[in-house]
């Protein structure tokens, strides 16, 4: 069985989002407040625009000596990052992210935001189909009652 975006990997739809025009310090404190590493960037009407991570916050503000409260979030973003659907399988979407070099990907399904996940999110999954193959085949090869 191999696990979906949606709704095997991704079970609370809730993503943390903010505009363009927030700045670095007001991303920062709503990772550290909701315990995230990556932050969506939307337009007012809730578009996808771009994705700012930690890693762009490590690498764009702190190792620039940049003031966090002047640096505008639109300036950092990866804008129009890409996407997965939420019908894609854990496995193609951890692939797709190591071969890109992805921690964090959005999920959306004609343009609407549907949530995000993390490269953590995706080894778990595919780690449990990983298994479920391995019990699968045991059963086919050796008889239900192998391993009991």
């Amino acid at each position: 069985m191999h696990r979906f975006i949606i709704p095997d990997v991704i079970e609370e739809h809730s993503v943390r989002c903010l505009s363009r025009t927030n700045n670095a310090y007001d991303a920062a404190i709503e990772m550290k407040k909701s315990n995230i590493a990556a932050i969506l960037i939307t337009d007012e009407d809730g578009k996808l625009e771009g994705i700012v991570t930690e890693r762009d916050l490590t690498r764009r503000v702190i190792a620039v000596d940049a003031a966090p409260k002047k640096i505008l979030l639109g300036d950092i973003m990866t804008a129009n990052p890409d996407t997965l659907d939420p019908a894609d399988s854990a496995g193609d979407a951890l692939e797709m992210m190591r071969k890109r070099s992805f921690r964090h990907l959005p999920v959306s399904k004609d343009g609407k935001i549907m949530g995000m996940v993390s490269v953590r999110d995706l080894y778990s999954a595919v780690k449990a189909d990983l298994e479920d193959d391995i019990r699968e085949t045991e059963a086919f090869v050796f008889g239900d009652r192998y391993g009991a």
